[in-house]
């Protein structure tokens, strides 16, 4: 349905795995040391685990813990800011590199340190995953809970999408957990029945647009922007309105976009719905005459820019923060469109599947996906922005709440067949 990085070639393997390999991290290390009581304080966690409730992740308090009253699901701290020494083992969950130098040395939000122990286990249904980095941020969140297992079915978006409706209309899915890296796949399943509502405190630090309704919660998101080439124009001379492209002459014969990718048809479809299909045609049309090249995916395109081959484009963020690590001399830019289609920030999001007899174990664990930790994890290893506000994205992008994307219900994006047809009609596809 929508883009699929992991199927995408170039775009796909984000520094997977960060050229390491993980290691067991302070709190598996305090659980295996179950008799050591200073450090059991430190983890808020049970020596022998008695007392957290069996397979719903139910907390128990930890006298001069950090998560000190938190003394059953459903009732953990409220966020808080954090220094980095006070956060679980944040160097290890932390990516390396160039654009990673910079960090910030406090955040807020909740730590793992502070959430309830996860025991059980979970079946997730993985739509996507940013080329194994998804699964990578399960497998560590495995690793660090000695009495919890993610057994994980992985297919598109789209697929994933159908068969947990098909399988919640027939009565019952094996599925936990969906996780899908769009937001379209996500709204559908939601608005066909097939999700409960996420407690409160699992969603409270994520801003509102990136959990339009109580059924589902976004992860991560992926900024639509334009990749400049800064020996051709100053971050002035880039139009702010997407809709100006096709008229002005300096973009003639300068610019490309990769029309068979999945973000590329999101953002048309955004701008179907918010301006109409008349103007998405008109402007499809006369980015043609312009004569913008196509090409196979936005990491080409980006590369295209920086190599001087274009002087600009059209494309999510990242794709320009990935030639960036490779070619942190190059001449290239990003600009943002404000509140239009072209400033588009869809977002990976998570929802409980209706029927779990898990609930509560997986409300705890998507509350994990949004810790701070695996928030830090997620985007300085794959440079989508993070959604906890106070973790920036990295290098010099802005900051997500600095962004003007436009309102826009996220989960309307599942409305793609239009889109396509519109493509087809224009000659694009």
């Amino acid at each position: 349905m929508h883009e699929d990085r992991s199927g995408e070639g170039e775009g796909g393997d984000r520094r997977p795995a960060n050229g390491r390999a993980p290691t067991p991290g302070r709190r598996r290390f305090l659980k295996a040391a179950g008799s050591t009581a200073g450090l059991l304080a430190l983890a808020g966690c049970g020596s022998d685990g008695s007392g957290d409730g069996g397979d719903g992740g139910t907390a128990t308090s930890a006298p001069g813990s950090a998560r000190e009253g938190a003394t059953a699901t459903g009732t953990v701290p409220e966020p808080r800011t954090y220094g980095t020494d006070e956060l679980y083992n944040i160097e290890e969950w932390r990516g390396t590199g160039p654009l990673i130098d910079d960090r910030p040395g406090e955040y807020t939000g909740i730590s793992m340190l502070d959430l309830p122990d996860l025991r059980g286990e979970l079946t997730v249904y993985l739509g996507g995953g940013e080329g194994g980095l998804y699964e990578n941020l399960m497998w560590r969140i495995e690793q660090t809970y000695r009495d919890f297992t993610v057994d994980v079915r992985k297919a598109s978006s789209a697929q994933l999408a159908n068969t947990i409706i098909e399988e919640a209309t027939a009565g019952s899915s094996p599925a936990d957990i969906f996780w899908a890296i769009d937001a379209g796949s996500i709204g559908i399943v939601a608005e066909n029945d097939a999700t409960v509502e996420l407690p409160e405190r699992v969603v409270r630090s994520i801003p509102d647009t990136f959990h339009p309704t109580d059924q589902w919660v976004g992860t991560m998101g992926r900024a639509r922007s334009i990749p400049y080439n800064t020996d051709e124009y100053s971050a002035s001379d880039i139009p702010n309105d997407i809709l100006a492209f096709p008229d002005d002459d300096r973009f003639q014969d300068a610019m490309g976009w990769a029309p068979t990718y999945g973000a590329f048809q999101s953002f048309i479809t955004a701008m179907r719905l918010i301006d109409g299909e008349e103007t998405a045609r008109e402007w499809l049309n006369g980015m043609q005459q312009q004569g913008i090249g196509a090409y196979d995916n936005e990491l080409v395109v980006a590369n295209q820019v920086a190599s001087g081959e274009l002087d600009a484009g059209f494309g999510n963020h990242y794709y320009s923060r990935l030639v960036y690590e490779e070619r942190p001399d190059a001449p290239l830019d990003l600009a943002f469109t404000q509140g239009d289609a072209g400033a588009l920030i869809n977002c990976s999001g998570t929802e409980i599947i209706r029927g779990t007899d898990n609930e509560e174990l997986a409300a705890d664990f998507i509350h994990h996906l949004l810790s701070i930790e695996a928030q830090e994890f997620l985007g300085t290893r794959g440079y989508e922005y993070p959604l906890l506000p106070s973790v920036p994205p990295v290098g010099d992008l802005p900051r997500i709440d600095e962004l003007n994307p436009p309102d826009l219900n996220l989960a309307e994006l599942s409305d793609l067949e239009p889109t396509l047809q519109l493509l087809r009609e224009t000659g694009v596809l």
